[in-house]
């Protein structure tokens, strides 16, 4: 947990600045676990290939948890029919594992590059540590992340880490 303390020091000398780096170790995850979705609504269209989830979404990979409004699921043409290609998920959305969290107006999981694009008023908290943004890119395979847009930060001087 040392880089993340680290990691919100230098962004806490960068209140404000265009952009931070940032370590998510607790965001860090296996794209290659199954996901489950619930939601109370689903509407499907085989044309397109996109299956629309609303209505308290739920989505769960791993330890991941991703819930929101609504959840549209792109799956994948070509060589993988019928996998999931990327998931966009709209209002309310909140992106939580283990003790780390987001929150966002929208979030863009893409299965094959396990990346998430959180944007729209971005809060992520870290323990008793916060930071915010327009957007945060987030790779799931690294645990690494950058806040864009007028970062904010807010830490705790001798929080426990």
């Amino acid at each position: 947990m040392g880089g993340i303390a680290l990691a919100v020091i230098c962004a806490a000398t960068m209140t404000l600045a265009q952009g931070a780096q940032v370590a998510f170790g607790g965001l860090k995850q296996d794209a290659s676990l199954p996901v489950e979705v619930t939601a109370d609504q689903l509407r499907v269209d085989q044309a397109t290939g996109i299956a629309e989830f609303s209505g308290n979404v739920l989505i769960g990979q791993g330890a991941m948890r991703l819930s929101a409004d609504n959840v549209a699921v792109e799956y994948a043409q070509g060589d993988n029919p019928g996998q999931i290609a990327r998931m966009i998920a709209t209002g309310n959305v909140v992106l939580v594992n283990g003790g780390e969290a987001a929150e966002a107006a929208r979030a863009e999981y893409t299965i094959d590059s396990a990346s998430i694009i959180l944007s729209g008023n971005v809060l992520l908290t870290q323990g008793q540590n916060a930071l915010s943004g327009e957007r945060l890119i987030v790779d799931l395979n690294t645990g690494q992340g950058t806040m864009q847009g007028r970062v904010k930060t807010i830490f705790q001087p001798g929080a426990a880490q």
